[in-house]
């Protein structure tokens, strides 16, 4: 397992990374494999079992239930719905890059982690980018901070990056882990 993420029925949801899955734990502890099949590995988009994950390293679970998977290995943001119905949110699989778009148009380099915000938007840790990425429920994908390509801690109004390998958000504040730093940046965007 490589990422952890909760409801607000007090459901968890585990990005499985060895079994390339998406695995649900109710309350009570029964555990089901929510999309992907265990041993499977690539990047299809479809419903329960028939989907395919490469990598999935992050994942934030917004109001509605849906789960968003951050695919590192496959360079893009992935949505699980309740149902299981899984769908390339942003990005194109196996095609790095650090441009800003919609859905397929955008590109991530190597994304490790993400959470959601009050509006419903993720903030992805863009490691080798190295940013922080916003991907709004329409898959509209900005670069929150950093500068794509250019590596190093700089605080300030036009901050820098080493790897940021985890992200949060916590009120109006986006917290960051990078480097053996956690950095705390101000989000306005919600």
């Amino acid at each position: 397992p490589a990422g952890v993420a909760a409801d607000a029925r007090g459901n968890v949801y585990v990005a499985d990374l060895g079994n390339f899955t998406i695995r649900k734990i109710t309350p009570a502890g029964a555990v089901t494999t929510l999309a992907g099949a265990a041993g499977m590995q690539g990047s299809v988009d479809g419903t329960g079992s028939a989907a395919r994950f490469h990598v999935a390293a992050g994942i934030a679970v917004d109001a509605a239930g849906n789960a968003f998977v951050a695919d590192y290995g496959t360079r893009t943001i992935r949505k699980v719905t309740p149902a299981g119905v899984v769908t390339t949110l942003a990005g194109t699989a196996f095609v790095p890059g650090t441009a800003d778009g919609t859905g397929p148009d955008a590109r991530f380099n190597r994304p490790t982690s993400l959470a959601v915000d009050s509006t419903g938007n993720l903030l992805v840790a863009d490691a080798e980018s190295p940013t922080i990425r916003k991907v709004t429920p329409a898959g509209v994908v900005t670069t929150v901070a950093g500068t794509p390509g250019v590596a190093g801690i700089l605080l300030g109004a036009a901050p820098r990056f080493s790897s940021p390998q985890s992200v949060t958000v916590a009120g109006d504040s986006i917290i960051i882990i990078d480097n053996r730093a956690i950095l705390r940046l101000r989000h306005a965007g919600h």
